[in-house]
């Protein structure tokens, strides 16, 4: 059982910075990989970024060289720091983690926290 909490979320500028946090509360034994996904309207949802364990990282295209994820093992959390903030970057942006053994595929994931980006 993984219960994940955002934060961070806001309305601001393009041009602007915000930084979105994420806790996995619970039993999060095991958590080998978080990272955030978003969607907006009338979007699919699309992977962000992605953080194993050991640091290793993957950006969406669209965010590649703007937003760095982060994350801290011992307090099960992950971040995003969103810099040179788009129009295009609103969305509902969700936390996301994986758990490797001995629960091998399970998935969980928050409930949102919306970024707003205004032109």
């Amino acid at each position: 059982q993984v219960q994940l909490v955002e934060s961070g979320g806001g309305l601001v500028q393009a041009g602007g910075s915000l930084r979105l946090s994420c806790a996995a509360s619970g039993s999060p034994f095991s958590v080998n990989a978080m990272g955030w996904y978003r969607q907006a309207p009338g979007n699919q949802r699309e992977r962000v970024a992605i953080i194993t364990t050991n640091g290793s990282t993957n950006y969406a295209e669209s965010v590649q060289g703007r937003f760095t994820i982060s994350r801290d093992n011992a307090k099960n959390s992950v971040f995003l720091q969103m810099n040179s903030l788009k129009p295009e970057d609103t969305a509902v942006y969700h936390c996301y983690a994986r758990r490797g053994w001995p629960y091998t595929g399970r998935e969980y994931w928050g409930q949102g926290t919306s970024v707003t980006v205004s032109s």
